[in-house]
């Protein structure tokens, strides 16, 4: 598996995601980079939480892909989702 996003910067990634799940209204379920053939399986969603940026929401979901932890953030006002630090 590649190193996730070593350059601090935010990558849009294309997720496929679990919306109405319980108590959590949207979980992630898997991952896939720009140029990559396979999906990234997300194994354990770790932290969820909403920031708010004027009328806007970022949603941040830090998750487990193996043994190593990646953030995803999904833009409510883009509609993208992205790979963070």
């Amino acid at each position: 598996m590649k190193n996730f996003n070593i350059n601090n910067t935010k990558e849009r990634v294309e997720v496929m995601a679990l919306f109405g799940y319980e108590m959590t209204p949207c979980e992630p379920l898997s991952f896939k980079r720009r140029g990559e053939s396979e999906a990234e399986e997300v194994t354990e969603l770790l932290e969820s939480k909403i920031r708010f940026d004027g009328n806007f929401a970022r949603h941040i979901f830090v998750v487990a892909v193996g043994k190593k932890h990646c953030k995803l953030e999904f833009d409510s006002k883009s509609l993208y989702w992205y790979l963070a630090s």
